[in-house]
């Protein structure tokens, strides 16, 4: 689910915290570090149950209004499309799904179904939603887009659910463009012989996850160290004005030049660049731009760079 520069974010986040709680508490930073990275699991799970929320929601209010005293023709014979939903009704048989669910006990849209409701409401004003309702017939390729278009229309952009969100913990805003974009792409790429959704793991791979943990020991045991070698590379930069996220950034990218072999060094510092772009000053990019390439040549001439492999320089 999470790829490197999302993993370089969790830990640049890391050490931006410790830093600014004064801590030197390298176990506590990690634990830190890893809840961080493993609770986007449960962001995912938050926002695909949301789907499966609304198919309970209506089932439920077609099943009260069905026994209404005076029930009216539609309500005694409704159309059950939503509530049959081929998609839905996969979501909630999923066996990965309701193992996660339970084991992480994910209640949130239980505790606060008006928002359930909301989406509810939205989705039944929307022209998708008529359209779909109004088919004569309907086949899997119309169940899975109008899911698709159910999660990409009126749950992701929801200005509500975000807020909620950002309620629930800050990490998770973050997160969301990747957890949202994983389920578009599960949800499309959907076909009718599936037996169930599964839940992505949170790293592609065990090397992932060790560079998560090697980014984050390698640089917070060689902090004062890793300050030294860009403190005399800034002339032009009065050092107490230079971000503190800055610094950070900084020290990440030149623990990746000396301590990561395998990692090229152009793709460092473009990553770090798009780190400094989204989350620093306006000026951050130029000024770690400058750094990053005055040190990386600086290395290259005094073979202190120890890449492996061809095309790593």
């Amino acid at each position: 689910m999470l790829n490197r520069r999302h993993i370089r974010i969790k830990v640049m986040q890391t050490l931006y915290a410790m830093q600014q709680s004064n801590s030197e508490q390298v176990q506590s930073g990690e634990k830190f570090l890893i809840h961080s990275i493993e609770s986007i699991q449960d962001l995912y799970l938050l926002m695909i149950t949301a789907l499966i929320e609304v198919r309970k929601k209506e089932e439920e209010y077609v099943s009260l209004a069905q026994k209404k005293h005076l029930a009216t023709q539609e309500e005694r014979n409704p159309n059950r499309r939503l509530i049959e939903n081929a998609v839905l009704n996969l979501l909630e048989n999923s066996v990965s799904i309701t193992t996660k669910v339970e084991e992480k006990k994910i209640t949130d849209w239980q505790i606060h179904d008006h928002y359930i409701q909301m989406i509810l409401d939205e989705m039944k004003e929307s022209d998708f939603y008529k359209a779909y309702m109004s088919k004569k017939e309907v086949t899997f390729n119309d169940d899975r887009q109008f899911v698709v278009d159910l999660f990409t229309e009126i749950i992701a952009p929801n200005e509500k659910i975000y807020s909620f969100i950002e309620d629930s913990k800050l990490t998770y805003l973050d997160d969301l463009p990747v957890v949202n974009t994983m389920i578009q792409k599960q949800l499309r790429q959907l076909k009718e012989s599936d037996l169930q959704i599964f839940v992505p793991k949170v790293y592609k791979d065990s090397e992932d996850k060790e560079f998560a943990i090697n980014l984050y020991r390698k640089t917070i045991l060689n902090f004062e160290e890793l300050s030294k070698e860009f403190e005399d590379k800034t002339p032009n930069w009065d050092p107490e004005r230079i971000a503190e996220l800055d610094t950070i950034i900084l020290k990440m990218a030149i623990c990746e030049f000396l301590k990561f072999p395998s990692i090229p060094v152009k793709v460092t510092i473009n990553e770090y660049l798009e780190l400094a772009k989204e989350y620093s000053t306006s000026k951050s990019s130029i000024f770690i731009n400058g750094v990053l390439d005055n040190i990386s040549k600086a290395y290259q001439e005094g073979d202190k760079l120890n890449k492996i492999g061809k095309g790593l320089m």
